[in-house]
């Protein structure tokens, strides 16, 4: 395929399609932040995310090339509610604070309100402090999911991080559908994936 007809093998990314309106906020948001950097004494932003990763060897098929010169025919089978996990993290400039796992009992649970108001309260906090970050300079990242954007939420963040919220209609409003811009989702939240998958346990700091 490389040698004779010059093809490279490529994958195909699945995405959430942006709205007209998504790029101006995108194109606000940068320029927003350009300004940030241009003003602010070394300002610090912590990226945070969660995601759900399968114990079960199950991957994201787009991630997968079968090289061959005839169709196997293989077919894959997997249960339609696998063990998984649900881990938080967060990326700053120097390092990845986390991961943090959603569970209780030792079973997974989704991601609400308290429990998400628990992580930051009982872990992000007392971590930033261990490391000794300089909150003044930090501004926090979160996307729109429920869960993060609840007035209880909100009312926790805004404590912790005055006037350095990036979060939906905060001080630094987050553009809707742009994983492109985080930088969880193109990096560490992919590493973890596979620690989780090559272990088939979770990865413990």
């Amino acid at each position: 395929m490389q040698r004779d007809l010059r093809f490279h093998p490529y994958k195909i990314m699945v995405v959430q399609e942006l709205k007209v309106r998504d790029y101006v906020q995108c194109e606000d948001f940068a320029v927003r932040m350009q300004v940030v950097f241009e003003e602010e004494e070394n300002p610090i932003i912590l990226m945070s995310d969660e995601a759900h990763f399968h114990l079960n060897g199950t991957v994201n098929k787009q991630n997968c090339h079968y090289w061959s010169p005839d169709n196997p025919h293989n077919i894959n089978q997997r249960p339609l509610h696998s063990n998984h996990v649900t881990v938080w993290c967060a990326v700053v400039p120097f390092g990845i604070i986390g991961p943090y796992f959603f569970e209780e009992n030792g079973v997974t649970v989704t991601v609400n309100s308290a429990r998400y108001i628990e992580m930051i309260t009982n872990f992000l906090w007392p971590e930033l402090r261990r490391r000794r970050i300089n909150c003044a300079n930090l501004w926090f990242q979160q996307d729109g999911a429920r869960a993060h954007t609840v007035n209880e939420s909100m009312t926790i963040v805004q404590n912790m991080f005055p006037r350095h919220l990036i979060s939906r209609f905060r001080d630094m409003p987050w553009p809707p559908r742009s994983p492109d811009l985080s930088m969880c989702d193109f990096f560490s939240l992919g590493t973890f994936e596979i620690v989780c998958l090559h272990s088939q346990t979770p990865y413990v700091e």
